[in-house]
């Protein structure tokens, strides 16, 4: 578990975008018993019965409003809000992006929006780049974690530079979360080996050939690269080291 603005969460974070049918979002929750489910605001209003929102709460997750396809302060700052009234959180996951190719944050309206969200009482859990000067901006504006990206959106390529999570994660004294890149569940492990707090995956489920069997595998991957973490990881050298003593050898 970690404590995110005073609320314990399961480590496994999850998005519901490409996911096909409302049964196959009931059991790929059920198989990754995530913390927070994020919705997009932009494509999700509907909380009448039937509805993707109805489907979450009978599930009993907690949802995670986020402002995915915003391409400026502004924009983002009105989403979070009509995500409010239409879902009654104060939460939201913030995306700035600076366009619709690279979907990278832009890490300038993404400070703006965040200090305007928290003066307005919102828990602000910001997408941002691996850039530890960036995090610690967030950080002083008041959100409540910064979420860096391993890498692009939907690439699938894993985190592309291992010391920028590191780095992020020696900067801020909040909880990191890795967003974006994920590829399979080794990877999520990693995060959790950098320092991670958290991990939310998205594509790598919903895009996957059997999206419950990779959200139970990236479940058990959060939770083994955590006790990793913990348990201490041996220090790399660059000379072998023998197991056992090389004294006491039979025939020597």
């Amino acid at each position: 578990m970690l404590e995110v603005a005073g609320v314990q969460l399961a480590p496994l974070w999850l998005g519901t975008g490409g996911l096909t049918s409302l049964e196959t979002v009931r059991r790929v929750v059920e198989a990754a018993r995530p913390g927070l489910v994020t919705v997009s605001v932009r494509r999700t209003s509907d909380t009448g019965t039937g509805s993707l929102l109805a489907t979450l709460r009978d599930l009993g997750v907690q949802v995670l409003p986020n402002t995915a396809g915003c391409l400026g302060a502004q924009e983002a700052v009105l989403t979070a809000e009509l995500a409010r009234e239409a879902l009654g959180t104060d939460w939201v996951k913030l995306e700035v992006i600076g366009d619709e190719v690279s979907l990278l944050p832009d890490v300038v309206e993404l400070v703006e929006a965040a200090e305007t969200l928290v003066a307005r009482g919102f828990t602000v859990l910001p997408y941002t780049t691996g850039d530890p000067v960036v995090a610690r901006r967030l950080v002083d504006v008041g959100c409540a974690a910064v979420m860096p990206l391993g890498s692009p959106i939907g690439s699938g390529r894993g985190i592309a530079d291992p010391h920028t999570i590191e780095a992020v994660r020696a900067a801020v004294d909040v909880p990191v979360v890795l967003d974006a890149g994920i590829g399979t569940a080794s990877e999520a492990a990693h995060a959790m080996e950098l320092g991670c707090d958290a991990v939310l995956v998205a594509t790598a489920v919903t895009r996957a050939e059997d999206p419950v069997a990779m959200a139970r595998a990236m479940s058990l991957a959060v939770e083994s690269g955590q006790l990793a973490r913990r348990a201490g990881r041996i220090p790399r050298r660059e000379t072998a080291r023998a197991s056992s003593p090389m004294r006491g050898r039979v025939g020597r």
